[in-house]
């Protein structure tokens, strides 16, 4: 068993990773501000091995304490996705990025970290070349560009491991519909139509439950894994905007899209993504992009107003 301190642990990854830490025997510490007015994780609250604080990740005062017995870091917290972190562009670098810088500071050297980055740090890559962690980051979002120095100051300090984690999706305690694939399904479900700005844009997908089991495998593996970043994605879901319209009809007949040929969508990225690194140490998804399609269509019948958004 270890002692896991997990900020951001209330939002959306962190709502899904936090319960299967639990049950997997780890003490779990999780600090939020809970921002966004939820409450995903009451149910963890029958743990005697978890503990919850509410405060700010960007306090030192607030946040020495708690990482004292920490064994292992998991920063989540982040302001995420290009309309939230341009409505606010301090907090972005001041939570993104300097927070991240205040653990890494506040942190022992045998105290082990696990933060998860971002793919949008490739930015636009080649056509038809696949990303490997060796590609050079090019990041053209604030957001993006945040992260990619976070993970740089994570990774200096030693004794870190960075998941650079696909485009998430699927159903989670702490729901956002504004990620590209739970939106398009949003729209698919209540409007039955969407239009597509630049629909030859690619990126890479992964289940939010996959995303968990990929934080459990790099605890349970972190001596063989620690020193590098990982790419965590699905291998067969680099598809553009229109493929993965064209996969959400194949579950909802009457869903319409076409592509805007005049307009742009504020993320540019465009890129295909290799998940071979962390494959080879023995992490396989289990959930595919179908099976997170089908939950959203019956998590939707749940979820009627946006305020499970970013934004």
């Amino acid at each position: 068993m270890a002692n896991i301190l997990v900020t951001g642990g209330a939002g959306y990854i962190g709502s899904t990773l936090v319960p299967e830490l639990l049950k997997a025997g780890h003490a779990v510490t999780v600090l939020d501000n809970f921002m966004f007015g939820q409450t995903p994780l009451l149910e963890c609250c029958a743990f005697d091995s978890f503990e919850v604080a509410r405060g700010d990740a960007r306090d030192e005062g607030f946040i020495g304490p708690y990482l004292k017995k920490a064994d292992y870091i998991i920063p989540l917290a982040a302001l995420v996705g290009a309309p939230l972190c341009k409505r606010d562009s301090i907090g972005t670098v001041t939570t993104n990025r300097d927070a991240i810088g205040l653990l890494a500071r506040l942190a022992s050297k045998d105290q082990r970290m696990i933060i998860p980055t971002t793919n949008s740090g490739y930015g636009i890559g080649q056509k038809n070349v696949f990303c490997t962690e060796e590609t050079p980051l090019n990041p053209i979002s604030a957001y993006g560009r945040t992260k990619v120095e976070a993970e740089r100051i994570v990774l200096e300090r030693g004794n870190s491991i960075s998941l650079r984690l696909a485009t998430v999706f699927g159903a989670s305690p702490r729901m956002r519909i504004d990620l590209l694939v739970n939106d398009f399904t949003y729209r698919a479900v209540k409007d039955r139509f969407v239009v597509v700005f630049e629909g030859r844009f690619k990126r890479n997908y992964i289940h939010v439950r996959d995303v968990a089991r990929a934080f459990l495998h790099a605890v349970d593996n972190f001596d063989s894994m620690a020193g590098g970043p990982y790419n965590v994605g699905l291998s067969g879901a680099n598809l553009t905007k229109l493929e993965l319209c064209a996969k959400i009809k194949e579950q909802i007949d009457d869903f319409v899209y076409m592509e805007a040929p005049v307009g742009e969508d504020p993320d540019k990225r465009d890129y295909m993504v290799s998940n071979e690194k962390i494959e080879k140490t023995g992490f396989k998804p289990a959930y595919g992009l179908d099976d997170g399609i089908r939950e959203l269509i019956k998590g939707y019948r749940i979820v009627v107003n946006s305020r499970y958004g970013n934004v």
